[in-house]
């Protein structure tokens, strides 16, 4: 039976030039990669007309800083000169899956080195067939199940996974959460801090963002344990780096958390229509040695140099207008108080997993209509076991009365070897189409994830494994 199988997940962090992550990290910010690799694929065309004389020969006049050679320190005395700009071909993504991507905001104060937890959390996913995109934002104040540490904020999961030196360290234990959290993989991760937030946005010269409301943030924090009073009146502001990452942190709103996981859409889209503006390709060329720098020292991935160029490849293509974006705001969540006193976001499970099937899922390829399929089902006399895939204690129990009522013949029910199935599979163990076909028709099952077994066996001819993504009609 196939479980499925999470790409990428255990590898080291990389860290990545300025041309892959700095500039793809503006997708990952706000799906800016389409622009990154257009200024990488300009930049290498310029550089291509360049006219190179090799150091060792000719009087060398007092050299002139280039803009794409970074110059580093070696701990020997010596220097190092590298180029971002000249180890990978430009080659598209090549893969048919859907890619989910975890961009992490890091709360790191000033002067610390330990563990730290998430500000922010965005899950951006992209469809490579169908060339389409989305964004979700969730609040930090979520109260979740963090796998192996119980419920709390999914803030926490970061922290918790760098203190206990979970697997993959915060990242893995954010990326786990967050996979339970919306029954979906998760490929790949980018943890950005703060400053490299301001970075990007100074590099553009700042951004332009509508203002919906007042905001008076008196008690809003410094980066080190202090407070730096904010206050914006409504209306259209042009907005520096610091600025900007003011804005998008306050939660000095009515909606609190939920209104300012809008904010951070709202900037990281302004960050996206900035770069693509005129004129700013050769503003980001002589910043480029500074914006590697900070990308550098402020920014995580386990996304690959091949990997991040064939994503920015990839996103280029996708129109804006298929570029979805959602908050799990207060039409998913409700406000509780923790016996401990503390105020949170309590999720609804059945309406995130609405949200996250109209975000996430691919539409459902139509079944071929056949006539009488219930009887030609019942013809085949297909013995149908349903095992339970999930978290959902008696799931397969009520699944089995269910389908039973419905006419399909379910002789047996227990669970399978995982409780975190994302989709429900089918696997048939013989000649039966028409109770497969009935199965997907029943069960909403797409005829994608219907497949053969490889081994007969004695008790039953196709089994049912039960996916988040099933609930049993009312």
């Amino acid at each position: 039976m196939a479980t499925g199988s999470k790409r990428n997940r255990q590898r080291p962090p990389i860290r990545l030039p300025l041309w892959a992550i700095a500039l793809i990290s503006l997708f990952v910010l706000a799906l800016v990669i389409g622009s990154s690799v257009w200024l990488f694929t300009t930049v290498k065309s310029l550089a291509s007309d360049w006219e190179v004389t090799p150091p060792e020969f000719g009087e060398v006049a007092e050299p002139t800083p280039n803009p794409l050679i970074v110059v580093t320190d070696n701990d020997d005395g010596t220097t190092t000169e590298s180029s971002p700009l000249n180890t990978v071909g430009l080659e598209k993504w090549s893969g048919k899956d859907r890619i989910s991507i975890l961009l992490l905001g890091i709360d790191l104060r000033c002067g610390e080195e330990g563990p730290t937890h998430t500000d922010s959390m965005m899950v951006l996913t992209i469809d490579p067939v169908g060339l389409s995109g989305a964004m979700l934002s969730l609040p930090r104040d979520l109260w979740v199940e963090i796998p192996g540490f119980g419920l709390d904020r999914i803030n926490q999961a970061h922290y918790m996974g760098q203190v206990y030196e979970y697997p993959g360290g915060g990242p893995g234990l954010a990326v786990e959460t967050v996979e339970s959290v919306l029954g979906i993989d998760i490929d790949y991760y980018a943890a950005i801090n703060f400053q490299a937030f301001i970075d990007v946005v100074d590099a553009v010269d700042g951004i332009e963002v509508d203002v919906p409301e007042v905001i008076d943030d008196p008690d809003y924090p410094d980066n080190c344990y202090g407070y730096d009073p904010l206050y914006i009146d409504a209306g259209t502001h042009q907005l520096d780096g610091a600025m900007a990452l003011k804005y998008a942190r306050t939660r000095a709103t009515f909606g609190g958390d939920v209104d300012r996981a809008g904010r951070q859409q709202a900037v990281l889209l302004a960050i996206r229509e900035k770069v693509l503006s005129v004129g700013k390709l050769p503003q980001l060329l002589g910043k480029a040695p500074v914006l590697w720098q900070s990308l550098q020292d402020n920014v995580r991935t386990n996304m690959t140099l091949d990997e991040a160029v064939q994503l920015a490849l990839l996103v280029q293509d996708i129109p804006q207008g298929s570029i979805a974006t959602a908050v799990i705001d207060y039409d998913y969540v409700y406000n509780e108080t923790t016996p401990d006193g503390r105020q949170v976001l309590v999720p609804n499970r059945e309406a995130i997993r609405e949200l996250r099937d109209e975000l996430f899922m691919p539409p459902a390829i139509p079944t071929p209509v056949v006539e009488n399929l219930p009887a030609l089902a019942a013809d085949e006399e297909a013995r149908v076991a349903v095992y339970n895939g999930t978290a959902v204690f008696g799931l397969a129990a009520a699944t089995q009365e269910y389908l039973q009522e419905v006419g399909i013949n379910v002789v047996e029910i227990g669970n399978a070897d995982s409780a975190t199935y994302r989709t429900t599979q089918i696997i048939t163990y013989g000649d039966f189409p028409f109770t497969a076909q009935r199965l997907t028709q029943v069960m909403a099952v797409p005829p994608l994830n219907i497949s053969t077994g490889t081994e007969a066996t004695e008790n039953y001819d196709i089994l049912v494994i039960i996916g988040d993504d099933w609930r049993v009609p009312e």
